[in-house]
């Protein structure tokens, strides 16, 4: 069993997600909802996009429920900060960029499922210490 606030971070993220997919599904390119929100976008993709944070929300979920997930959670986390951070650095990205647009806001949401990444470890290994 989880700690508490452990299994409430689990399942704010698997909540996060799920908006995430739905805003995906529809086209609401909301920043927090969508990463590269303000870059072209095919709706066929964010459709892909949707489908695939499904298997993220039953992780998350698996996670919150049953202590062993959670590494699991946490390396594909982890695994998701760098693949944004590799492409927030790509010349692919770059060139989608119109004069004067940085990468700031990317960088910022990266920074950001980073600092959530911290705090699950965090609290998985707090809890561990405390069982």
């Amino acid at each position: 069993m989880n700690p508490p606030l452990l299994r409430f971070a689990l399942l704010a993220g698997a909540a996060y997600f799920c908006a995430m997919a739905i805003a995906h599904y529809f086209g609401v390119k909301l920043p927090m909802l969508f990463v590269y929100y303000d870059t072209p976008f095919y709706a066929y993709q964010d459709k892909i996009i949707s489908l695939t944070m499904i298997s993220a929300i039953a992780l998350f979920y698996s996670a919150a429920q049953n202590r062993v997930v959670v590494p699991i959670a946490l390396t594909t986390l982890g695994l998701s900060v760098l693949g944004l951070a590799s492409i927030n650095l790509s010349d692919d990205l770059t060139q989608l960029l119109q004069e004067g647009q940085t990468t700031r806001p990317y960088w910022n949401q990266t920074g950001a499922f980073a600092g959530y990444w911290a705090l699950l470890l965090t609290l998985y290994l707090g809890g561990e210490k405390s069982e």
